[in-house]
């Protein structure tokens, strides 16, 4: 699945009016995990202090995220945002230095607002732990 692992070609398809218009629309349909991972990729880009590369990268996975074609289209039932979501975590993963305990909270209070409760189980695994932060 090389075009997970490369993403960048997918930037000029993002916007952010576009990125919020997906997300508040599909929010209960994709799932906590999946506008999680959009929202800690998307919180990254908007931080100052991160560099062109790993923007490059976020534009890319966001950028492939909103697109309505992709691998796996997403009116596909229980399948069709398995790839959006591949591209998010190998985004996160590379990342990952990037996220701070800001950007955690900024994610997790729009989840709270759009799901009421945040189930930390399915949201906990997208996340490495703050030693293999730190072991980057």
């Amino acid at each position: 699945m090389k075009i997970l692992k490369d993403t960048t070609k997918f930037g000029k398809f993002f916007s952010d009016s576009y990125f919020w218009k997906k997300l508040q629309k599909k929010v209960k349909k994709i799932g906590m995990k999946v506008t999680y991972a959009a929202l800690l990729c998307y919180y990254v880009l908007k931080s100052p202090d991160v560099s062109r590369k790993d923007k490059a990268k976020i534009y890319g996975a966001l950028g492939y995220f909103i697109l309505p074609l992709d691998l796996i289209p997403d009116y596909v039932p229980m399948m069709g945002y398995t790839d959006d979501l591949s591209a998010l975590l190998y985004c996160l993963h590379s990342i990952w230095k990037n996220i701070t305990p800001e950007i955690e909270r900024q994610a997790r209070e729009q989840l709270y607002r759009w799901f009421g409760t945040i189930n930390e189980n399915e949201i906990v695994l997208l996340l490495p732990s703050d030693d293999e932060k730190t072991s980057e």
